[in-house]
This record gives structure tokens, C-alpha cells and sequence, in this order.
């Protein structure tokens, strides 16, 4: 029987996609799991994989045209099966974003062309160009109306075309710094949802924020003893027991794992922990779910893999849909402390920064000891300080005694 494959859902606000380039054409087998197509969201480029295994029967939505979320883009079903030719005409926007106009990108994200004129590139394949050191502007594009997506540029690659000529990066050592003049530079699909998002949640949520100083020391030798018996790939960071510890504490506060709407509070049964992710343009947060019940080496792997689909644009729906919690941790960058916006529709986030060693004042003696400063802000429809005060404690709990998330 026949199977319609939708425009999936990437994020709370994702409304429609770009559809940038079918994978498969109809006639084509394919299995449960192949890459159908790729599109564009204000997120990343994405792979759509087919929920059926079967031969392409029709392809609804055209290649360059934004589809609404939900609606139908493909169907899949038996060699010779017949389908309703209904579904192309309901499926496709004949007010679609016109093919010519590009997605903005960063202007650091690929090599621009000697003239400054902007290049029709999908995200993907400028950042493979950036990585690559690859010309854009001397690559042919393969997608709609010329533009330049991942393919093209790996046939680049492979064909030896991978560099900019020597004249551009070279610069005579007798000459004066200049002065750059001004520079214009779009903003991304990502940057202008992250600003919606921030916009809307500090305009329409009032925030509180409550800070604490964790001792982190037991933590430290912890995780020195456990990486000891683990490979590079698979040890644990300072950041996983966070987010263990995070998990477990909304146990005892299910308030903060929670959202308002209207006049009730819904709190989640399940515990799903948000965790920001650096990527090209901007943020992204993937979800590492039902956290409470995951060991740490569970949680580390999640977070590597979503990590690094993110950054090469290429998350699955279910990486980044569904938290009820977030955490964003800024450690790495030697931050004392800082605060982070709640994320909507959740009640509270977890700004995270730096374990550092420092002087500590202990039974009257100055010693060296490891210390970490969080704050946490929370929706002040939800709950209030003294909750908010209670959970940090509660946290405390788990990070000063690790063995407690080990057992």
C-alpha cells in the first residue's frame, strides 16, 4: 500500500521548508531509511529519509518551492501501484518563495568570489566550500536556477578544483594596513528565527534568574577516573554530568519541567533535556530525551552525534523536537558567569559556565579547590524564587556528590 511522505517538523516555530534537491526521482527503488530529498529550514540543511521501503511513485512538491510542514512531498508504494494525481495539485504553494532568491548566509561561511557578488549556494555546500578552500564562484550549481548545492561542490573536489588562486591569499609584506570600508552582511534563515524566538520570550515572559556556586572537586576526580577506562571518542565531559544531574533534580521539581498555557500549567511527564549547540550562522539546540533514565555514557554519545549532524546540517526531526528543559554552557570559553533567555514553550533554562580552580576558603585555611557558577532562569507565570533556589540545591546535590547519578 502506498505511503505519502510529509515535510517533517524541525523545532517548535518551523512553519515550511525549502525543498532544495530530490535524491530519488520516481521510478527509483528505495529502501526505509534512503535519503528521498534535501531541504532547508531556519535551522540547517536537512536529509528527509523515507519512512517506506518501495519505488518512487510521484513526486508532489517541485525542487526550489517552500512546502508548508505536514504537507505531503512524495509517495512511495508497489511497482505499478496507482495514486491520485489530487495530491499534486493540493500540495504544491503557487505562492512559493520565488527559486532566484537565496538563502542569506554568513559572510565567513565560503570563499566570495573576486567581484563580491553574492553566489547562489545552499549553507551546506558553502561550508564544505569554506572547509575545503574552495571558489564558489568558479563552480557550476546543479540545483534551481543554477544554485550551487553539496554535490556540486564535491564534484569540485574531486575534479582538483579546490582552491583559490595564490593572488587572493598572498599579501606583499611592504604594504600599509588598510582600513576595511563598511560591510552589509545578511542575515541567516537561523539568525532571523533565534531573533523571533528571543524577541517573543523576553517581551512575553517575565524572567527571574537565581544563581549558585557548585563545589566541583569530587566531580573532577570522577570523571579523571572514569575517562581513564573509556577510548578519545566515547569519554565523558563536565558537561554530560550536568546534564544528568539536571535530568534527575527536574524529578524532584517537575514544576520547571513544565509550560504554561492559558491558565493551566502542563508538566511534562517525560524529562527531555535541551542542550545549545555552536553551529555555522548561529545556535541550535538538540534534545537529548527521556535524560533522567540514560546513563552518562548514553548521554555523552547522544550529544556527540546530534553535535555533529547539527554542524554539518544534516539533523533528523527527532534530534531537535521535544524538549521540556534547556541548558546552555559557555564553560568552554572561560566564562565566570552569565545568563541565557528561557526558550519557548519551556519555564527555564540553565546557563552554565566555567569549572575553575580557585583559591577556597575551608575550616579557617585557603586552599585550591574547583568551583562552577550556573544560573538558572525561569518563567515567573511558573514558578518563583524559592522553587528556583530549591532546584540549584537540589543540583548541588547530584554535581558535589556525583556517585548519587551512577547509582
Amino acid at each position: 500500500m502506498a505511503e505519502t511522505i510529509s515535510m517533517p517538523k524541525l523545532g517548535f516555530d518551523m512553519a515550511e521548508g525549502l525543498l532544495v534537491r530530490w535524491v530519488k526521482q520516481v521510478g527509483e527503488t528505495i529502501n526505509k531509511g534512503d535519503v528521498l530529498a534535501e531541504i532547508e529550514t531556519d535551522k540547517a540543511t536537512v536529509e528527509v529519509e523515507s519512512s517506506a521501503t518501495g519505488v518512487v511513485l510521484q513526486l508532489i512538491a517541485d525542487q526550489g518551492s517552500m512546502v508548508p510542514v505536514n504537507a505531503p512531498i512524495a509517495i512511495v508504494g508497489n511497482a505499478g501501484e496507482k495514486v491520485s494525481d489530487q495530491l499534486k495539485v493540493e500540495g504544491q504553494k503557487s505562492d512559493a518563495a520565488p527559486q532566484t532568491q537565496p538563502i542569506p548566509a554568513p559572510v565567513a561561511q565560503a570563499v566570495a568570489p573576486a567581484d563580491g557578488a553574492s553566489i547562489k549556494a545552499s549553507p551546506l555546500a558553502k561550508k564544505i566550500a569554506k572547509d575545503n578552500n574552495v571558489n564558489l564562484s568558479a563552480v557550476q550549481g546543479s540545483g534551481p536556477n543554477g544554485r550551487i548545492v553539496r554535490k556540486d561542490v564535491e564534484a569540485a573536489l574531486t575534479s582538483g578544483q579546490s582552491t583559490v588562486s595564490s593572488k587572493q591569499s598572498v599579501q606583499p609584506t611592504y604594504q600599509l594596513p588598510v582600513t576595511p570600508e563598511d560591510k552589509v552582511v545578511s542575515t541567516t534563515k537561523l539568525r532571523q528565527a533565534i531573533g523571533r524566538r528571543l524577541v517573543e520570550s523576553k517581551t512575553t515572559i517575565p524572567h527571574f534568574y537565581v544563581t549558585h556556586e557548585y563545589k566541583m572537586d569530587a566531580l573532577m576526580d570522577m570523571r579523571k577516573q572514569i575517562n581513564a577506562y573509556l577510548p578519545d571518542n566515547e569519554k565523558v565531559s563536565i558537561n554530560d554530568f550536568i546534564i544528568k544531574a539536571a535530568a534527575l533534580s527536574l524529578r524532584q521539581f517537575p514544576n520547571l519541567n513544565a509550560t504554561i498555557k492559558g491558565n493551566e500549567i502542563i508538566q511534562f511527564g517525560h524529562v527531555n533535556v535541551g542542550v545549545a549547540v555552536t553551529v555555522p550562522g548561529g545556535l541550535m539546540t538538540v534534545v537529548v530525551k527521556d535524560t533522567d533514565q540514560k546513563t552518562m555514557r548514553q548521554i555523552s554519545g547522544e550529544i556527540k552525534a546530534m553535535a555533529g549532524r547539527a554542524r554539518e546540517g544534516k539533523v533528523k526531526p527527532e534530534d531537535v523536537d521535544g524538549s521540556t528543559f534547556s541548558t546552555s554552557n559557555l564553560g568552554m570559553y572561560d566564562v565566570e558567569e552569565f545568563i541565557a533567555i528561557v526558550n519557548p514553550p519551556e519555564a527555564a533554562i540553565l546557563a552554565i559556565s566555567s569549572a575553575r580552580e580557585v583559591p577556597v576558603v575551608e575550616g579557617g585555611q585557603i586552599k585550591p579547590g574547583w568551583r562552577m557558577k550556573a544560573t538558572i532562569s525561569v518563567d515567573h507565570r511558573v514558578s518563583d524564587g524559592a522553587e528556583a533556589a530549591q532546584f540549584m540545591q537540589a543540583l548541588a546535590g547530584f554535581l558535589e556528590n556525583p556517585v548519587r547519578m551512577l547509582v
